[in-house]
């Protein structure tokens, strides 16, 4: 192993720290809840539908499964204050839990408006109120929160959707500013088309042609149509487990757009 690589271990070792992640239990949540793990942080996965599938393995990394609905502050809250309580400190918390919301405006019900708002941005927002004050108390944290590429520029299919995850990109922007005298940073990732996640999943449900509904969001993606997939879970618990790691102790604020280049524009025709 030569120096450069110990020394990268190193910066992403998380040995000692504790880390609360939301919608944990499937896709983007669950691939980083692992991904903490293996690198030594004791990690609390909260999830509305908690799996049997996960049991044997989050026993084996020694990750804590409990239910919590993100869009009740004192869901969130028990949540956090019961890793705390139990870890003794809180280092880390990962906002991914969240909801799609294929519609036009013209269709959106109150009730509509209220599960996707309430899901993406009421629940990160109280989970960083709620972390924040833990973070404060222990001299510094990281907090993550999951957006989308959605969060970067307008869509046309998905408009409420669109609106969460403009408003969860610019709450961290603010809330890194706001925090960052308390050694607070806060980022977020904006994934692009991520297979086998719970919300992709529903997404595709919806389609008439599953095969032709996942063709066509590989080809929105220049990179991902380039490779001929949709990116993984992993590869968005990676870009997190960096942003939340010594690695990254300056950066603060910032959107990594995870997306296959979706968000870079127009692609050139083939």
């Amino acid at each position: 192993t030569t120096l450069r690589s110990q020394l990268a271990m190193m910066q992403c070792d998380l040995s000692g720290r504790v880390a609360v992640v939301t919608g944990g239990a499937s896709g983007i949540g669950r691939a980083a809840a692992r991904l903490l793990a293996r690198h030594g942080a004791k990690v609390f996965v909260g999830d509305l539908r908690l799996l049997d599938e996960n049991a044997e393995e989050f026993a084996d990394l020694e990750i804590v499964q409990r239910e919590c609905d993100v869009r009740s502050e004192a869901s969130i809250a028990q949540l956090i204050d019961g890793a705390v309580a139990e870890a003794g400190q809180l280092d880390i918390l990962v906002n991914n839990a969240g909801i799609g919301m294929v519609k036009q405006i013209t269709d959106v019900t109150e009730d509509d408006w209220a599960a996707c708002i309430d899901t993406n941005l009421k629940g990160p927002f109280f989970g960083c109120k709620h972390a924040v004050r833990h973070m404060q108390v222990g001299g510094g944290g990281v907090i993550i929160n999951t957006a989308s590429n959605a969060g970067l520029l307008p869509r046309a299919h998905d408009p409420v959707y669109s609106i969460s995850k403009m408003a969860l990109v610019a709450m961290t922007k603010s809330l890194a500013l706001c925090h960052a005298r308390d050694r607070i940073r806060v980022n977020c990732v904006c994934p692009g088309p991520v297979g086998d996640t719970r919300m992709m999943d529903d997404d595709l449900d919806l389609a008439t042609d599953r095969n032709a509904a996942v063709e066509q969001m590989i080809s929105a993606s220049p990179l991902a149509a380039a490779h001929q997939r949709m990116e993984t879970s992993e590869e968005i618990a990676q870009a997190i487990l960096y942003l939340v790691s010594d690695a990254a102790a300056m950066v603060t604020g910032t959107s990594i757009a995870i997306d296959g280049g979706k968000s870079q524009g127009v692609p050139p025709h083939a």
